[in-house]
């Protein structure tokens, strides 16, 4: 069975154990990369420097406060680049804002959720995310 490859681009250190635990989880078969701020998520995506061999994820879970450059920005620039665009990203962030929510989806966000506080609830919800993306929904071939 080939791994699902996703990409998290998060700052958070809790954030990123919580989600690395979440996703050790489940039943699928999966491979987590992370990168910590915007700029590097970015040269990972585009296969630059350092990640010149880097896979291209199947999904990209993207918080909106990062370092360097923030989610907003590295949200522009996925869906701008055409080899890319085609990847699912899931917005992940403390804010509730309209403005926030809003702003992703104009960014052609593929889906924006707001990250519990509760320890529990953030591994149930990275639990929902694993369940509808890696077994509902059909995640597109990477070229």
């Amino acid at each position: 069975m080939i791994p699902i490859n996703i990409l998290l681009i998060e700052d958070n250190e809790g954030d990123i154990l919580l989600t690395k635990e979440a996703l050790l989880e489940g039943d699928i078969l999966k491979e987590l990369q992370v990168v910590k701020d915007g700029w590097e998520a970015l040269l990972y995506l585009e296969k630059k420097d350092k990640y010149s061999t880097a896979i291209t994820p199947d999904l990209i879970l993207l918080d909106i406060n990062l370092p360097k450059m923030n989610g907003y920005e590295v949200l522009k620039e996925i869906k701008s680049n055409s080899n890319i665009n085609h990847i699912p990203v899931i917005m992940l962030s403390t804010s509730s804002s309209s403005i926030d929510i809003n702003q992703c989806y104009k960014n052609q966000a593929n889906c924006y959720i707001t990250k519990p506080v509760d320890a529990n609830d953030f591994s149930k919800v990275i639990s929902l995310i694993e369940t509808f993306w890696l077994t509902t929904a059909k995640l597109p071939v990477n070229k």
